[in-house]
């Protein structure tokens, strides 16, 4: 759990001319188990149907529930959310596999 992660939602919000524009809000600020992709076994298992670039796993937030809608970012980049599982169904740890946004042009 080495790894700070800020974990944000975006949500329209009107601009001073009444516009929607999407803003990223802050949902938690949190240490996380991070872990890139690559050729063992898990990896090849836990994303064949899957673009999931990376893996972050955190103690669970009381209050806030991780959907696909939510960002993560760090120090390494930003990752959309793709997947989210609690570890073994205990409510203690969260699991979830991201793609990793790059950045076009």
């Amino acid at each position: 759990m080495s790894t700070f992660i800020t974990i944000v939602s975006d949500s329209p919000v009107k601009d001073s001319e009444g516009f929607a524009v999407m803003q990223e809000t802050v949902a938690a600020s949190v240490r996380a188990y991070m872990e890139q992709r690559h050729g063992n076994e898990a990896w090849k298992n836990r994303a064949v149907f899957s673009s999931a670039t990376a893996l972050f796993r955190f103690r669970r937030i009381p209050g806030l529930d991780i959907t696909n809608r939510h960002i993560i970012l760090c120090a390494e980049g930003r990752y959309e959310i793709k997947s989210c599982e609690d570890v073994r169904q205990r409510g203690m740890y969260i699991e979830v596999l991201c793609e990793k946004v790059e950045a076009s042009g």
